[in-house]
């Protein structure tokens, strides 16, 4: 059914009179006279019943009337959404999160508050080889993980970070006799790392079957400050991001080395499905990131 005839046969029975609405829809009246035909034609039924210039609807007009009238309130308010979706004064966007990264975004956060407090912004925190999936089955629209990216998950990515990764431990490790640690100087040392379905451990995993290296691991978290814990209790190696000791006070006796092997950093990257749509929300937490860290720096 046409939504511009049911407007004119609506505002002619509104006004009783086809000159008038004519008038009020800035129409010459044949062409409200014509709409009117091609709407009883379409519904199969006269809607209106003229008697010389009173103008009466039929039960079936007062049917359509009432009901017409609810479809153009109910497609006024789905404008109104679409106009405040794409003006971002609404709407919602979830963003996954490795806990790793989540203290570097809280300006980011703020800052997406203050621009866009109408659109409703959940985050959730999932270790980033989950994040990479559900981004991939669109679950989620964006979300933040560690390079490289499973490349068989075909995601589009945006560096905002990169750095070394530290080992900390004892002071008497072997290891920290030296300014860099070599993978192989981890051979057969006690790990302590964060859990599997964290693309850290992917990555350093990795690299141990790269360097023949038969890591020993003796203890997995998911709280990067535990491990540091358990480090400086003695207990083995841990293997984190140097901006992540960085905000932390380290016990004196521990020691911290780089990794030797500059392809082992810690770069953490945005994802998100090429060639999908992506929402306002989603291409404004992207600017904003953009904007906040200036243009990719996390640390």
């Amino acid at each position: 059914m046409d939504l511009r005839a049911l407007r004119y046969f609506i505002e002619t029975v509104r006004q009783g009179s086809f000159t008038v609405a004519a008038e009020r829809l800035c129409v010459t009246q044949s062409t409200v006279s014509k709409m009117l035909r091609q709407l009883e034609d379409e519904v199969g039924q006269p809607l209106l019943h003229r008697d010389g210039r009173r103008i009466r609807v039929t039960d079936v007009g007062r049917i359509l009337f009432d009901r017409g009238q609810e479809a153009l309130g109910v497609m006024r308010e789905l404008n109104r959404e679409v106009a405040d979706l794409t003006a971002l004064a609404r709407g919602e966007l979830t963003v996954g999160l490795p806990p790793t990264v989540n203290l570097f975004f809280t300006p980011v956060v703020k800052a997406f508050r203050e621009r866009h407090p109408g659109v409703r912004l959940t985050l959730v925190e999932r270790g980033g080889q989950i994040i990479e999936q559900q981004v991939a089955s669109g679950e989620l629209e964006v979300g933040v993980t560690l390079l490289p990216v499973d490349p068989a998950l075909g995601l589009a990515t945006r560096t905002v970070g990169r750095h070394p990764i530290v080992a900390v431990g004892p002071a008497d490790a072997l290891w920290a006799r030296q300014a860099q640690v070599d993978l192989s100087h981890l051979d057969g040392e006690a790990l302590v790392l964060l859990h599997d379905d964290f693309a850290l451990t992917r990555q350093l995993r990795d690299a141990f079957r790269r360097f023949g290296v038969e890591p020993r691991i003796v203890a997995q978290s998911g709280q990067w400050d535990f491990l540091v814990a358990l480090a400086a209790a003695g207990l083995g190696t841990a293997l984190l991001p140097q901006p992540l000791l960085a905000r932390m006070a380290l016990h004196p006796e521990l020691a911290v080395r780089p990794l030797a092997d500059p392809a082992l950093a810690w770069t953490v990257a945005h994802i998100w499905p090429p060639g999908r749509y992506l929402s306002h929300a989603a291409r404004a937490w992207l600017a904003v990131c953009e904007d906040v860290l200036d243009g990719g720096a996390i640390g």
